[in-house]
């Protein structure tokens, strides 16, 4: 019983499953974030534009009892770009600039390509053999 419990304390104590929870939590939180901006923002224009809040009946439809409802098309394209544009403002573009601010002053070495491992190569090759004096 001992040794399952040490399990299970270390498998919860890893970095992984923690960072997990984490962001299982972050994901709750920007949900609500994102729609309080659809809800709060866009919501309010398409019915300022279309006289409706959302444009699922725009645009709507028939043709041999068939339903044609591109206006939900519209609607889900445009949640689609406005959770886009927040994860890129509110989460990528700050941690991009964070990243830049961590890195400015460190010089990054040029890797070595494979000719000049092979000219490297040569010269210890040709230093090994030279005789000593």
């Amino acid at each position: 019983m001992k040794d399952i419990l040490q399990g299970f304390k270390n498998f919860i104590m890893r970095g992984n499953v923690i960072e997990l929870a984490v962001a299982v939590v972050i994901a709750g939180a920007f949900g609500r974030v994102v729609t309080a901006i659809v809800e709060g923002l866009f919501t309010p224009l398409i019915a300022a534009l279309f006289g409706k809040t959302s444009l699922d009946g725009v645009l709507q439809f028939t043709i041999n009892d068939a339903d044609f409802w591109p206006g939900r098309v519209l609607t889900e394209l445009i949640s689609f770009l406005v959770i886009a544009a927040a994860i890129y403002f509110l989460v990528v573009l700050p941690l991009n600039k964070l990243a830049e601010r961590r890195n400015r002053g460190k010089v990054e070495e040029p890797e070595a390509t494979a000719e000049d491992v092979l000219l490297l190569q040569e010269i210890r090759d040709l230093l090994k053999d030279r005789p000593t004096v």
